[in-house]
């Protein structure tokens, strides 16, 4: 297998090439991407049966500054942070400390009524029918909610469905996620995460994306109005465990690497990982815990947009 972890911004992705696939091809490929979806600048690595065969960077890490992309730049990799998250509470369910099948009131202190039957997997799939802070005011950055405040906040807003009913994507869940490894583990959600995940693996890069931080390579954010870049709104969402790592290709080849083996997670968690979560009804639907299941041309693909 060949497969190609590409970081763009404002663009994350993961992709699988096809073994007969060639560096030019692919390199045209993302070229008419970029000019398609004006992608300032992204980099790239292929791996093939675990071994790095390319190593690439294009455009632009700073437009105004008029700084290359490289392949050690560091991207804010958006809800690919999921994937850690979901990792961070497998382990703690590995050690025996929780249970995905867990109320979530069993870990959250002062929970609403309406929460009362919502799990930790409900939270992983999206099922949980708690509405999404997404767009919400309240929830920006610079408020610096604490755990309490968040969950005062957000649990005023009715519920979308009963759990288990439906499929909303819904960042509060992953949120209140990063907040079960803390008041479980002990730890704060960045230290767990680098004492049991980015130290063990190598990712010495991966961090939290404040923008306060001095991130050495960190490239610039960017929208788009009318065709138009322009600087990323400051007025940033406080994110938090749903989507506020940044990275490298690098980086995120070494966590390709360790969910290849069973170093981080044993091979239950992943297949848990990765089953499309069934609804009260019995359908399914496309999602696991942190990632998208789905297939391509008869193989299984599994990943996440950031």
């Amino acid at each position: 297998m060949k497969r190609l972890i590409c970081l763009g911004a404002p663009l994350v992705a993961v992709l699988f090439a096809s073994p007969a696939a060639r560096a030019d091809q692919v390199d045209k490929y993302l070229k008419s991407q970029m000019q398609q979806h004006r992608i300032p600048g992204l980099t790239l690595k292929i791996i093939r049966d675990g071994r790095a065969i390319k190593t690439a960077a294009y455009g632009l890490a700073n437009v105004e500054l008029n700084v290359p992309a490289k392949p050690e730049t560091v991207f804010e990799i958006g809800s690919v942070t999921k994937q850690f998250t979901a990792a961070g509470i497998l382990l703690l369910a590995q050690e025996g400390k929780l249970s995905v099948d867990d109320k979530i009131s069993q870990h959250l202190k002062d929970t609403p009524e309406a929460w009362a039957n919502v799990t930790i997997r409900h939270l992983l799939t999206h099922t949980s029918g708690i509405k999404s802070y997404t767009g919400l005011d309240g929830f920006q950055l610079w408020r610096h909610l604490t755990q309490d405040q968040f969950i005062k906040a957000i649990g005023k807003e009715p519920m979308e469905f009963q759990p288990g009913d439906s499929w909303k994507y819904c960042n509060t869940g992953f949120s209140l996620l990063g907040y079960i490894i803390e008041n479980v583990s002990g730890k704060s959600y960045w230290d767990f995460m680098v004492e049991r995940v980015f130290q063990p693996l190598g990712m010495q890069a991966t961090t939290n994306r404040l923008p306060r931080l001095i991130i050495p390579n960190r490239a610039a954010g960017y929208e788009q109005t009318n065709h138009v870049w322009i600087n990323r709104d400051s007025d940033l969402t406080e994110v938090f465990s749903a989507g506020a790592i940044a990275s490298t290709v690098g980086d995120l080849a070494k966590w390709n690497a360790a969910l290849d083996g069973d170093r981080l997670l044993i091979a239950a968690s992943k297949a848990q990982m990765w089953t499309p979560v069934k609804l009260n009804d019995g359908k399914t639907r496309k999602y696991g815990f942190g990632w998208n299941v789905d297939a391509v041309e008869g193989h299984k693909n599994i990943g996440h947009g950031g």
